[in-house]
């Protein structure tokens, strides 16, 4: 790159010596104050946007990057941008310098996906070239999702769309900023596009004044500390971040590990299930991402390379770089990605791709995140690292219609942002923390109820913890939430779009037996008489006592939302990590005391017997006994069983249910409960355990629906269990054509 443009456009760069001449005491003060400026920038673009999206749900990031695009810091807020935010820079480098020139004063604006920035086109992003003494020195950026920039759809989200020409328009790098000033017919043009223009504008000068901050503070770290000296540290700063991962990579046993998760619908209309397949393989101190032989791009389920970059980092930095700081420049050396072009990820042009961030990128993200945690939990250091997939996706709603609140009717569209209360899925110590939030926005927030019904003609009938939710486990995944909303404000129908997965398909899986969270619902109650029983003084707090017709939302569609109707909308929980029949009663007690499970759930997903609030320990085993034995009569017992056993306590920790046992010379995998031996590589190819498929309905009252209702293809629950002591090895509601990875037994071969 730098060569490249010699003597087109100077660059400041430094040597490694002057990189490896750095005091620590320097490099650290250097280091903070990097990091001061982006938490500054982020600051602004808060103080500045008046989009809920930004100031209370913290969908937003921001990045300072050196001369070449490299991100040297970015935020905690939402990590799967900093997949993206270089790409942007790059192709700026590449196809801008000419024409119209990178030159000290400008900032450019693009929110097409195929150029990176964005994981879609809601996504926009505003950077700038910042130079010294004639050269470039480096970029800050700041970006957000915009609530809409046109388009079929509401939100600029179009259920039915099948190439982009249906969504936002994807704009390349334009400058929006030359010579320090605004340029108001580019601005006038891009918020020409939006139903919430006002919104937008808004937006897009927090941008330009978040990087304004940005440029001017890292001016007064260049002035005090010299170009060199900063320049020095953000190329150590990278250097550093990658040589811990790679470090922390080294020390973790290599190997393969395959698994495979689904989209359910692809536009409205679809009744398919479209699959993502994931091989990660590490060797060393590096990680390969290798998605080949996922489905090719189909209606809005698409991300281009952009989105899988930012999937990945989705699950790489919270999991493994929590303790490094997040020099993205440097994490992203360790890792390379793999994938077919025209595949759900890593669309050609011009596939729709508008659901890429919290479609098929966030469910490739859950795909690593499920891998990572199988290879660190096969370790005593990072086992802590371990846990069962969070929330599944974030469920999409988009209601937008006329506020008539005022003298003068106003539109408005909301993004309906509660769903990011989602649950933390488990872990091996812990259980997952409840509406804990969503894995890929660190510091993500729950917008408030009061601002909502402020902004918006919206009433807001209840926002609750649902019991029940979590993937039941011996750790359980974190609760869900539900909310519901009435027009309140407003004498006309308001429009609303749906698009959410994890209907039909869980997306939320357990490990190590854990089952999956609950299915996400959406549902439209029309003419429900709400208005009605509030003029008498009654607030409806369930969806059961109200009357009229109840419609089931499919996992893409549009509708609208008269007065009088109600949208009903519970979204996804944590996985559960571990058999649940291994969970200590005690906690079962406290969970159903707080609520956050039912007297049903203790007894069906649990096994345990209570009487007046406390455990019959002797009803509980028997229980817990018939449960087991139920797995054993309704499971296919596997057609290889050596007979052997082991002492469990000798192996080495696989996961929570498989242990690793020399024996002979030969390394053989056993259940950790009982020591039965499940597979020997000298005559196995895969696990020999005892296999189970039926009704979704049997994984728990967390799954509440009916697969037909969403797709075609037949979804099952299938568990895969020890066929000695009946242990749940494996819990998942998945197509009845899944492969169960997990199986083989290559991959408990890893050193």
């Amino acid at each position: 790159m730098t060569q490249s443009l010699e003597g087109v456009l100077p660059m400041h760069t430094v040597t490694q010596e002057q990189i490896d001449e750095l005091d620590p005491l320097t490099y650290e003060v250097v280091r903070h104050r990097l990091w001061s400026v982006t938490n500054e920038m982020g600051e602004t673009l808060k103080r500045m946007s008046g989009s809920p999206i930004v100031t209370d749900a913290n969908d937003f990031d921001f990045a300072i990057c050196d001369e070449v695009g490299q991100e040297v810091q970015v935020g905690l807020y939402n990590c799967m941008l900093a997949g993206a935010i270089d790409l942007a820079i790059y192709w700026t480098l590449q196809h801008r310098v000419k024409n119209p020139g990178v030159k000290e004063g400008d900032m450019f604006l693009a929110n097409d996906p195929w150029v990176g920035g964005g994981l879609h086109q809601n996504d926009v992003i505003v950077y700038q070239p910042i130079f010294h003494d004639g050269k470039l020195f480096g970029w800050t950026s700041a970006i957000c999702h915009e609530p809409d920039l046109g388009g079929v759809g509401l939100g600029s989200f179009s259920p039915s769309a099948t190439d982009v020409f249906s969504e936002a328009l994807p704009t390349p790098p334009i400058k929006v900023v030359r010579d320090f000033e605004v340029q108001e017919d580019v601005a006038d043009a891009w918020v020409r596009r939006s139903r919430v223009p006002l919104l937008v504008s808004l937006d897009l000068r927090a941008k330009v004044g978040a990087n304004t901050v940005g440029r001017a503070r890292l001016l007064e770290v260049i002035e005090q500390y010299g170009a060199d000296t900063v320049k020095a540290v953000m190329k150590r700063m990278m250097n550093d971040a990658e040589g811990r991962l790679r470090g922390k990579l080294k020390s973790l046993p290599d190997g393969s590990w395959s698994t495979s998760g689904y989209q359910d619908q692809s536009h409205a209309g679809d009744r398919g299930v479209h699959k993502i397949s994931l091989t990660m393989t590490k060797k060393d101190d590096h990680l390969t991402l290798d998605f080949t032989g996922t489905d090719e791009q189909r209606g809005v389920i698409n991300c281009t390379y952009a989105g899988m970059r930012g999937g990945a980092m989705l699950a790489i930095m919270p999991m493994l770089a929590d303790d490094i700081p997040w020099s993205a420049g440097g994490l992203m050396r360790c890792f390379d990605l793999i994938a077919e072009e025209g595949s759900i990820v890593n669309a050609t042009f011009p596939a729709a791709v508008s659901r890429a961030p919290i479609g098929p990128a966030w469910a490739l993200g859950a795909l690593v995140a499920e891998c990572l945690s199988q290879m660190m939990d096969r370790t005593v250091e990072f086992r802590d690292r371990v846990q069962a997939s969070c929330c599944g996706t974030h469920d999409t709603a988009v209601m937008a219609g006329l506020d008539q609140r005022g003298e003068t009717p106003v539109p408005f569209l909301n993004v309906v942002m509660d769903v990011v209360a989602a649950g933390y899925g488990a872990r091996p110590q812990v259980d997952g923390m409840d509406t804990g939030g969503v894995f890929c926005i660190p510091m993500g927030r729950l917008p408030d109820v009061e601002m909502t019904e402020y902004l918006y003609p919206l009433m807001t009938l209840w926002r609750r913890e649902e019991p029940d939710s979590g993937g039941p486990g011996r750790h359980r995944g974190g609760l869900s939430g539900s909310a519901a909303f009435i027009p309140y404000g407003t004498e006309v129908p308001v429009g609303l779009v749906i698009a959410s997965a994890g209907k039909s398909v869980s997306q939320n899986g357990g490990l190590a037996g854990g089952y999956p969270g609950n299915t996400a619902v959406g549902m439209v109650a029309r003419n429900t008489g709400v208005k009605d029983k509030m003029a008498t003084g009654e607030v409806p707090f369930d969806l059961q006592t109200l009357q009229g017709d109840h419609e089931l939302q499919p996992c893409y569609g549009e509708t609208s939302i008269a007065p009088g109707d109600l949208l009903y909308l519970n979204w996804q929980s944590g996985g559960g990590y571990g058999d649940p029949l291994l969970r200590e009663p005690h906690l079962v007690v406290h969970d159903l005391a707080e609520g956050k499970i039912t007297a049903e759930g203790a007894e069906q997903s649990y096994g345990v017997v209570l009487v007046d609030g406390e455990v019959n320990l002797d009803g509980t085993e028997a229980l817990r006994s018939r449960h087991r034995e139920e797995r054993k009569v309704r499971s296919t017992a596997p057609a290889t069983n050596s007979g052997k056993s082991h002492d469990p306590n000798v192996g080495k920790r696989i996961d929570d249910n498989l242990v690793a046992i020399e024996t002979e010379g030969v390394v053989a995998v056993a259940c950790a409960h009982c020591g039965h031996e499940l597979g020997d590589p000298r005559r196995d190819k895969a696990l020999n355990v005892a296999f189970f498929e039926g009704p979704t309905s049997l994984a728990g009252p967390q799954v509440t629906a009916h697969p037909e209702q969403y797709v075609d293809d037949e979804v099952v629950f299938r568990q895969l269990s020890c066929p000695s002591c009946y242990t749940a090895i494996y819990s998942g509601v998945v197509p009845a054509a899944h492969v169960d990875h997990i199986l083989d037994l290559d991959r408990y071969m890893a050193v």
